[in-house]
């Protein structure tokens, strides 16, 4: 989660993940102000990526948040994420499919 600047100046929380979908499909989503919406379940215009690679989808979700990070850079916000890596993916998905 990154925490930046709106147009207004208010502060406002953007939000990247990376999960497995139905059909063997990584999805990239971001969403902003999660905390203000009515329900949790991610909509279809959350996702910003949807495809069979992960390592397409670890592109384009390091991107999104690269992107994000350098306008909250220029907005005066120091927040530091680290970008999304294969094992950080790989490892919740593995230990829910083996049961570990």
């Amino acid at each position: 989660m990154l925490r930046g600047l709106d147009d207004a100046g208010n502060e406002e929380h953007v939000v990247f993940w990376i999960e497995r979908k139905a059909g063997a499909v990584w999805a990239v989503g971001r969403v902003v102000n999660p905390e203000q919406r009515d329900g949790k379940l991610p909509r279809a215009e959350d996702y910003i990526f949807e495809g069979f690679e992960l390592e397409d989808a670890l592109e384009q979700a390091n991107a999104a948040l690269e992107d994000d990070l350098t306008v909250s850079e220029r907005d005066g916000r120091g927040d530091h994420c680290r970008p999304f890596t294969r094992d950080e993916v790989l490892k919740p998905l593995e230990a829910w499919f083996f049961g570990r």
